[in-house]
């Protein structure tokens, strides 16, 4: 008798938390697409404690920090909402905390966190008591479809940006860049076996594609290896830092609502976005388990500003696990950040696929522009 007609008390434990043969995956698949969303958004962990570094805080900590919260927020996720949504702190956040809040208001990076806090409190309020979840309802069906197409397109941007196939223009923004150089070549390399792998129903063929990028571009000088293992550094410098102590003023007010209405909205566009591609909702357009989700995004803001971090919010990327064939929450768990500890040995094994020299920072790579692309394209065709 197979899984799918077996009764659900008769199925395994994983089986049944999560509904694998319900949604048509399996471990396997999950697994593979849970390391794919891992490589294309594990640049956070690098790009994070740089932005942040420059409101004063330790990159170190922030660095863990940014581990801890990704892997505790996605763990929420995974096993109240039973979503393939992976969740770091937010990238233009991140930004908006260093440069204005603390650079141009003249905060401390330890009174922006209290606001990334408060901002966290009624977040958790407003989605306690539905009204998040009735302003998302409240979308029309059809714009929730433009939604899912503007977020596949941005993708597209990104990863086009990223492997330098377009640059930047005075004139017109944006223009077509040099398709000879070797970023370009390797990323449009990554998107045609990634669609090929595909079309011929290759279990991780996104990973597939990765790996195959990374390999190629090491001899080129595209990526660096950098070790195996080190240990992780101290989180005390950010751990509890917060202060309350200009609470009651008014700028700090609009912090906290800044910070609020960019993550509402910036949730909001991601949960239709992804979870459209998934087909997930419903025949009205609406999500099921909105509640859920909408909490365990409210917590991850609260819990990233008590270890010492920015908004931590759900991630556009998840739509490349999405892609590879992730369905549940037995994705998220997939992700081999689970832990600062674990998070930096891997993080130190996959600098290659991420990262390109020289230091100080890093670059994304061609082999984290590839998925993104793809998914921006699948993402863009209206369904429904």
């Amino acid at each position: 008798m197979s899984d799918m007609t077996k009764p659900a008390s008769e199925r395994p434990f994983l089986d049944r938390y999560f509904g694998l043969t319900d949604n048509a995956t399996d471990v396997r698949t999950e697994f593979i697409a849970g390391i794919t969303t891992f490589l294309t958004m594990v640049y956070i962990v690098f790009v994070n404690p740089q932005i942040l570094s420059s409101a004063g805080m330790d990159k170190g900590a922030v660095f863990v920090a940014t581990c801890i919260a990704a892997a505790v927020s996605t763990l929420v996720m995974a096993f109240y909402a039973n979503y393939p949504i992976a969740l770091a702190p937010g990238m233009g956040l991140n930004a908006f905390f260093a440069f204005t809040v603390v650079l141009t208001y003249k905060y401390t990076w330890q009174q922006a966190l209290a606001g990334v806090f408060c901002s966290g409190v009624i977040f958790f309020l407003i989605s306690i008591f539905r009204v998040r979840e009735y302003i998302i309802n409240s979308i029309p069906k059809n714009l929730k479809f433009a939604i899912a197409a503007g977020v596949g397109l941005f993708l597209g941007i990104i990863a086009l940006e990223q492997a330098k196939i377009v640059v930047g223009n005075p004139a017109t923004l944006v223009t077509l860049g040099d398709l000879k150089q070797w970023p370009a070549i390797l990323c449009l390399l990554g998107f045609v076996v990634i669609v090929a792998l595909n079309y011929r129903n290759i279990g991780g063929a996104t990973l597939i594609g990765i790996l195959l990028v990374t390999l190629i571009g090491l001899p080129l000088g595209l990526a660096q290896f950098q070790g195996i293992m080190s240990m992780p550094p101290s989180l005390a410098p950010t751990f509890l830092q917060l202060d309350f102590s200009r609470v009651t003023e008014a700028t700090f007010i609009i912090v906290i609502f800044s910070f609020l209405l960019v993550d509402v909205f910036d949730n909001a566009g991601t949960l239709i976005g992804v979870t459209q591609r998934a087909g997930f909702l419903d025949k009205d357009g609406n999500l099921p388990r909105m509640k859920q989700a909408l909490l365990a995004d409210s917590f991850a803001a609260m819990f990233g500003s008590l270890i010492g971090t920015s908004t931590t919010t759900s991630y556009i990327e998840s739509a490349s696990g999405i892609n590879a064939g992730g369905r549940t929450g037995l994705r998220p768990l997939a992700l081999p950040h689970s832990g600062a500890p674990a998070g930096r040995c891997f993080v130190d094994v996959t600098r290659p696929l991420i990262c390109a020299p020289p230091a100080p920072g890093c670059r994304p790579s061609p082999a984290r522009a590839a998925p993104p692309s793809i998914q921006g394209w699948a993402s863009s065709r209206r369904r429904g």
